[in-house]
Parts: structure tokens; C-alpha cells; sequence
């Protein structure tokens, strides 16, 4: 399967571009996520950090199994229940985090800021709804946004051939 996210080719050789292999290429350290964690020294930056929202409300429940099936093989802490905590907490949090650990010259940090993608998964709302955080960031670099289409309305992918 080839899954590509700017440049990413996720299970594929990517001809050109940087291929994402084992899950630890998306796993992202706790300390990033959570700015009270403690800091740990990291070999290597994960090549496709992920993010992960969950709308467990959409598709027929279907969002919880995902929420479940993406705690099981990524950090738990890289993916987020929208019923619990909204997007627009989380990545202010984020943000001001990687901007700490920047201005502390974690290298890290900046590594990871820099190849971030965001996955959400829900209809048209919950897509929407991350967008429009995402723009409101105003970030000088905006990460990349999978979707993965549960619940019913979901015209947003198709119409703009996602």
C-alpha cells in the first residue's frame, strides 16, 4: 500500500522520497506531547510522526475500534478522543510545547515539528473542524492532513479527490 502524506510513502519504497517503515518512524516521545513529561534522549527523529483526532461518535461507533487499534501501535499519547479533548487544545498545547523545547534547543523538537502530520478521522464536520484549527494556528509551516472518511456525511474527501 502506498500512503503518501508530503512526501511520506507509507509500506512502499517511495521512489524519491523518504520511506516510512517500522511504527517507531511514527511514534512520537511523550515529552513532546505532554510538556510535563519527563525529557528523554531519542536516537532517531521518527521519520512520519503522526497525530491522531478520533471522532468515536462517527461512522456507527466505528470511532472508538479506531481509537482503540491506533493506541495499540502508536504512543496512546499521539491519539486523541474529540469527544474527550478538542483539536484546538491539543495542538495549542502542542505548539507551545514544541516552542519551549525549540527555544531549550531540543533538536528533537524541531525535527519532529518539521515532518508532523495530522490524521483525523470522522465525516465532513470533524475534518472541518481540524482544518479550521489548523488555519487558526497560522503556522509558518502547516502539517500535512490525512482524513479517514467514518459517519456519513463524507463529501469533503471526495470533492477534493482525497
Amino acid at each position: 500500500m502506498d500512503c503518501r502524506m508530503d512526501g511520506c510513502a507509507i509500506g512502499s519504497n517511495g521512489s524519491g522520497s523518504k520511506s516510512c517503515g517500522p511504527l517507531s518512524d511514527y511514534r512520537i516521545p511523550d515529552y513532546i506531547l505532554k510538556p510535563d513529561s519527563e525529557r528523554v534522549i531519542v536516537d532517531n527523529a521518527p521519520s512520519c510522526p503522526v497525530v491522531v483526532f478520533i471522532n468515536s461518535r462517527s461512522g456507527g461507533q466505528l470511532g472508538s475500534g479506531l481509537i482503540k487499534s491506533y493506541r495499540e501501535v502508536l504512543n496512546e499519547a499521539q491519539v486523541f478522543d474529540l469527544s474527550e479533548e478538542s483539536p484546538d487544545k491539543v495542538l495549542h498545547r502542542l505548539y507551545a510545547n514544541f516552542q519551549r523545547l525549540k527555544s531549550n534547543g531540543d533538536l528533537l523538537a524541531i525535527q519532529i515539528e518539521k515532518s508532523l502530520r495530522l490524521i483525523v478521522a470522522g465525516g465532513d464536520g470533524t475534518a472541518s473542524w481540524l482544518l479550521g484549527v489548523v488555519s487558526d494556528l497560522k503556522l509558518t509551516h502547516s502539517p500535512p492532513v490525512a482524513t479517514v472518511p467514518l459517519g456519513t456525511g463524507n463529501n469533503l474527501p471526495f470533492s477534493f479527490g482525497w
